[in-house]
């Protein structure tokens, strides 16, 4: 009996090599197809703000990354299917374990791989899906016109003024230079019902108070236009800090912005059960690669010539997919408060790690 965890070098980078192969080339297939699809959706929005196939493109660059980010997993249990499904059907497993190879020997160069996607997934993520995903937020929260130059920038913000309510499409700079597009106030009475709506391209901090550009007025009961005067001063009552953690995208920030993000809205005394969830699954997520050759290990195993490898082909494919219906439905649940964070994150892989191992023991060891 065989004491290593890995066959022998050559049949180690054989099976690598078919396996990452197969992972670029389901990947490719997905995110081209994907991005046609979604670009035949949202080239007409574009295209309305004035731009041309230059700002396309732009949105093609910028979506891709995301695109990766979400199917890279999938792609990764297609390709162990359709790689163990080959080797089954050209009776190389049968050979390899004639040789006195285990099961687990045999998926060691799959699961290997696997390990360096996940590590390379969880790099790409870091440094470039983070930026591509805060850029492209950025720019449709101003509809794909331009974009305030200021990387920071947060879109679609609420802010309580007491009882009256302060909305900006974007949010960039920092500190006294922080500035506001896309600005709607709303003043409510004590019945919290709005009596007065005051527009303004921009916004910049009077401190205190944000100082409008070109304001407009409507006066709601009398449903009538008012002139405003020029240096219009609102929301007194909101400050710097509570811009800095007003809302915070964990699909825009790395693992230790996030974790800053998170500490400084638990000094704030705001629910942080959502933001810890995510951070969490920027780890279990690009590692859910390593899971798919246990799960779709099913494939692998059993006579070619049976007519069954179909079938194990599908089981492999249920048990993978099963695996992100519950990892989603568990993100889920954390973010409502249902799950804690840790194990909304990690249940889902630990579950199903534990399932495929009892599957591939009880039937090939």
């Amino acid at each position: 009996m065989q004491l290593e965890f890995f066959p022998s070098r050559t049949v180690t980078f054989y099976i690598a090599k078919m396996f990452a192969l197969r992972v670029v080339a389901v990947l490719a297939m997905l995110v081209l197809v994907l991005q046609m699809l979604d670009l035949l959706g949202e080239s007409g929005k574009i295209l309305e703000a004035g731009n041309g196939e230059a700002e396309l493109w732009r949105y093609v660059t910028l979506r891709v990354p995301q695109l990766i980010e979400t199917f890279l997993p999938y792609s990764v249990l297609l390709a162990t299917i359709l790689t163990l499904v080959q080797l089954n059907q050209n009776s190389e497993v049968i050979s390899l374990k004639a040789a006195g190879l285990s099961a687990h020997q045999i998926l060691a160069p799959l699961v290997l791989t696997a390990a360096a996607i996940a590590v390379l997934s969880f790099a790409f993520n870091e440094r470039v899906v983070t930026r591509s995903a805060a850029a492209l937020k950025a720019w449709q929260a101003v509809k794909y016109g331009e974009v305030p130059p200021e990387s920071a920038t947060k879109t679609n913000v609420w802010l309580a003024d007491g009882p009256n309510v302060l909305y900006a499409q974007a949010i960039s700079g920092s500190g006294k230079a922080t500035r506001m597009t896309g600005v709607t106030w709303y003043r409510r009475d004590a019945d919290r019902r709005v009596t007065d709506i005051v527009t303004a391209p921009s916004a910049t901090y009077a401190d205190p108070g944000w100082r409008l550009e070109r304001p407009r007025g409507f006066a709601v009961q009398r449903a009538q236009a008012e002139r405003m005067p020029a240096a219009t001063v609102v929301a007194e009552r909101v400050s710097l800090p509570q811009i800095a953690i007003s809302k915070v995208d964990p699909d825009a920030e790395d693992l230790l912005t996030l974790r800053r993000s998170i500490a400084a809205m638990k000094d704030a005394g705001r629910r942080t059960a959502e933001l810890e969830s995510a951070w969490w699954h920027k780890i279990s997520g690009p590692l859910s690669a390593v899971l798919m050759p246990l799960l779709g290990a099913v494939a692998a195993f059993g006579l070619a010539r049976s007519g069954h490898v179909l079938i194990r082909a599908v089981i492999g494919m249920a048990l993978g997919f099963a695996f992100f219906v519950v990892d989603n439905a568990a993100l889920a649940m954390g973010n409502f408060g249902g799950y804690p964070p840790l194990l909304a994150a990690w249940a889902p892989f630990v579950l199903f790690a534990l399932i495929g191992e009892t599957v591939l023991i009880r039937t090939e060891e």
